[in-house]
């Protein structure tokens, strides 16, 4: 591991906010794109679920390159790519591409956001996973809660086009910015890897462990986004307090992120434990919001699962690091990225069908549930890595 000014940090965290800024602050406004143009509902839900599609599909591969020819070549070149995406968008002029659009933006986030994370593992010691995590992690956060506020502005003041091109200017200096910053990490050498030994590393609990606790943080974060609205407009709160509810979480959280991290590094939190103990906030604050009367419900809810959220992401991230090969690095973020968009996807569904089925109180306490299931694996596989020990 080398060691690097904590400036040179910055474009790292700044590229994980690009990512986060630019998904949300596009699926924030396509319900009144798809209104202005009469399409259906099914053509709304195949515009948000594109950008995440694209990352789902190539973070693994980009990961994987990112080992081969650099961490740094694939965070420029997917910068790059954004960027590019994006002011094509608004050159041709034709907001029916929206679709194609998104596709450029997901694909070229794929790319640089793992090679993110496998910077930051490289450029920190081992001691310092944990807070620089955090910091990456925090940052996201701020893309995720100002995406939806600056992107209406942005759409609101000049359609489609400013917002794009904002997205591209933003990319564009950030990918200018690291380019001058970060400095290049060398290709480590490689042993020869066959399927099944890339299939035996992934299958196991260094790596499940982390990802599994990972992915449930980020259901409930999405379980949140999604259904706190729902929960606190039956409460009698309009959309700004509705708003101001997921600001909230999504504030808690990218608060709470670096303060996890550095307890993790001064040795106060245990990984295992804390992830184990953020997964089980996540499920009360899940609970809570369907459980507890009024408005209070709602509130406290957010708290506790943007608490709970921030406590898993930096420890899992870090423990992933700390255990993968740094040859591999860039292989287990991406893998581990993967995960995260599972649980990102997977959390709302979970909630939208029970709730289809029976009830949104069924469905999030089920989601709550899960979590809690998640959380008492995670534990139990703790618990039998200590018996090996001793």
């Amino acid at each position: 591991m080398m060691s690097a000014p904590r400036a040179r940090l910055l474009p790292l965290y700044a590229a994980g906010f690009v990512t986060a800024f630019g998904a949300h602050s596009i699926a924030a406004s396509l319900a009144g794109y798809t209104g202005s143009k009469h399409e259906s509902l099914l053509t709304l839900g195949l515009l948000l679920a594109v950008y995440d599609g694209a990352e789902v599909l190539l973070k693994p591969v980009f990961g994987a390159l990112s080992d081969r020819v650099g961490a740094r070549s694939v965070l420029l070149g997917g910068l790059a790519a954004f960027t590019v995406a994006s002011t094509v968008f608004v050159l041709v002029g034709d907001p029916s591409l929206v679709g194609f659009a998104r596709f450029g933006q997901g694909a070229a986030a794929a790319a640089f956001s793992p090679a993110a994370g496998a910077m930051v593992a490289r450029l920190i010691p081992a001691t310092g996973h944990g807070r620089a995590f955090g910091s990456y992690g925090a940052w996201k956060g701020l893309g995720y809660t100002l995406g939806p506020v600056l992107g209406g502005v942005l759409v609101a003041l000049g359609g489609y086009p400013l917002l794009f091109g904002g997205l591209a200017v933003l990319a564009g200096v950030v990918a200018v910015w690291a380019s001058i910053a970060v400095p290049a990490v060398e290709v480590l050498p490689k042993t020869r890897q066959t399927v099944l030994d890339l299939a035996r590393r992934l299958t196991g609990g260094s790596f499940l462990r982390p990802t599994a606790a990972l992915a449930g943080a980020t259901a409930a974060l999405a379980v949140g986004v999604g259904f706190l609205p729902v929960v606190g407009a039956r409460q009698g709160l309009g959309p700004l307090a509705t708003g101001a509810v997921v600001s909230l979480l999504a504030a808690t959280a990218a608060l709470v992120q670096p303060r996890a991290g550095r307890a993790r590094d001064h040795g106060r939190l245990r990984d295992r434990t804390g992830m184990t103990a953020g997964l089980l906030l996540a499920a009360a604050g899940i609970a809570a919001a369907v459980v507890v009367p009024g408005v209070a419900g709602v509130v406290t809810a957010a708290v506790i699962i943007g608490a709970g959220t921030g406590l898993v992401t930096p420890l899992g991230f870090a423990h992933l690091a700390a255990t993968s090969p740094p040859e591999r690095i860039g292989q287990t973020m991406g893998a581990a990225e993967l995960g995260r968009e599972l649980g990102d996807a997977g959390g709302p569904l979970l909630v939208g069908a029970l709730a289809t089925t029976a009830t949104v109180t069924t469905g999030m306490l089920g989601a709550a549930v899960a979590l809690a299931v998640v959380a008492f694996l995670v534990a139990a596989d703790a618990s039998r890595a200590r018996s090996r020990s001793s």
